[in-house]
């Protein structure tokens, strides 16, 4: 047994010996199995995973806890880190459900309305340019029904502003914009959270990434960020780098090393955002990535997964009112096959709610949004940069995961599910998490 390997057979016993505990009593150690069949997943050599972290609760509880790996792959001589309760991962668009947070936080102060025409906080007229009449609001940006794509961009580097780029003559406008009518058309966009980015800090007076923390971090108790700069040193040492077996426009190569892909500080420490000494509050929100570049921990998305689980409380305190929960989980649309009025992904988006996705447990010919046969459930997933993420919960029962894998080791596209658009090893992953909540409930 390796060191490394020793250090996270300590860490996982030591973390849930309690979750053994109770396996125990009913004559078999369920936590145990569940860990062994983790470790296999995180090792396949078929589709290998760099690292992997996982959280689990039941009727709002945490009931198991896991890491797997390592958050910096050994290379070059240098060893290996292992990823631990504390590792940050680029968590990807589960970053969307953090921002959605935040704006519900803004309604409830009565800084913001999730129906108010966006361009009074943004100083000028937001509009699709083919419909000029309808207004653009949070609650159609939150939903993907605003008419925007990422045709023109996500990102744009100061002094570049939205004004510049989506306003009435907006160098962009002519690609950013879709050919139908906000409302009614699902298209999943990025460049909606640069917008929603914006309009908070307009709302709030205040830089976006100072706003997450003070507004959603800080009062969950999560440690990250947006800016791997601005990290405390502690947290900066926990990053996990993000990796694929890959290097870009290349065949992918299992056998071969693992490619970094973000995050990676080893040789150097990341460096701070250019031009925030002259930003101007709501001119560019899309600069600090708030469509996905959110660092987090799996523990961290433990504290909001238990908190929307206890419909708005954390620790006691009131952090969203349950009407705000329930504002969240509201469905807006759903895919119509008949109409065609969305864009599903390869079937993987189905319904969503405002700022948060609907799993309905659709499967068809082995595409769908299906997490685990027969269960509903509201939240998020992400992927990007190798990275798999996903925060999910299903109320009624109470139930919860949360989980970060941080590379992608063979070409999700030839290792395809067998009943979802979920690359194999996410949906076997799913299974797994979700099949220990649901037996212990049986």
């Amino acid at each position: 047994m390796s060191e490394l390997q020793r250090r996270q057979l300590l860490m996982a016993l030591g973390a849930w010996g309690a979750g053994s505990l109770a396996g125990a009593a009913d004559g078999k150690d369920e936590a145990a199995e569940l860990r062994q069949a983790l470790q296999a997943l995180q090792a396949d050599p078929a589709n290998p995973l760099p690292g992997l972290a996982v959280l689990c609760v039941r009727r709002g509880e945490v009931v198991f806890e896991a890491q797997f790996g390592e958050r910096v792959v050994a290379a070059e001589g240098r060893p290996g880190l292992p990823v631990t309760p504390d590792t940050l991962f680029r968590i990807a668009s589960v970053t969307k459900l953090v921002v959605a947070l935040g704006v519900m936080r803004l309604v409830e102060a009565g800084r913001l309305s999730l129906d108010e025409d966006v361009s009074e906080r943004l100083g000028f007229r937001f509009r699709n340019p083919r419909f000029p009449d309808i207004p653009i609001t949070l609650r159609l940006l939150l939903s993907h029904r605003a008419g925007l794509t990422d045709e023109g961009g996500i990102f744009f580097e100061l002094p570049n502003s939205l004004e510049a780029l989506l306003g009435p003559q907006g160098s962009i406008g002519a690609k950013a914009w879709a050919s139908w009518a906000p409302g009614g058309h699902f298209q999943y966009t990025n460049l909606n959270y640069g917008v929603i980015a914006s309009v908070m800090e307009q709302a709030a007076g205040q830089r976006f990434d100072r706003l997450i923390q003070q507004w959603v971090l800080g009062p969950l108790g999560a440690a990250g960020g947006f800016d791997a700069a601005s990290l405390p040193p502690e947290q900066l040492a926990q990053l996990a780098t993000l990796y694929r077996k890959q290097v870009e426009g290349q065949p992918w190569k299992t056998e071969g090393p693992w490619v970094p892909q973000t995050d990676d500080f080893s040789r150097e420490p990341p460096k701070p955002l250019k031009g925030l000494a002259d930003y101007k509050l709501g001119s560019n929100g899309t600069l600090f990535g708030p469509q996905g570049r959110l660092r987090i921990s799996v523990r961290g998305m433990g504290a909001i997964l238990q908190m929307l689980l206890a419909g708005g409380q954390h620790r006691g305190q009131a952090f969203l009112s349950p009407a705000s929960i329930a504002a969240l989980c509201t469905e807006q649309w759903r895919y119509d096959a008949k109409t065609a009025n969305g864009n599903t992904w390869d079937g993987i988006y189905q319904a969503w709610g405002v700022g948060l996705q609907h799993y309905l447990d659709r499967s068809l010919d082995g595409r769908g949004d299906r997490l685990y046969p027969g269960l509903e459930a509201w939240g998020h997933c992400g992927f990007a940069w190798g990275l798999r993420s996903g925060l999910m919960f299903d109320a009624g029962r109470g139930n919860g995961i949360a989980y970060a894998i941080s590379g992608t080791g063979a070409d999700p596209d030839l290792h395809r599910a067998r009943e979802s658009s979920f690359p194999g090893f996410e949906e076997k992953l799913h299974r797994l998490l979700w099949g220990h909540l649901m037996k212990a409930q049986a």
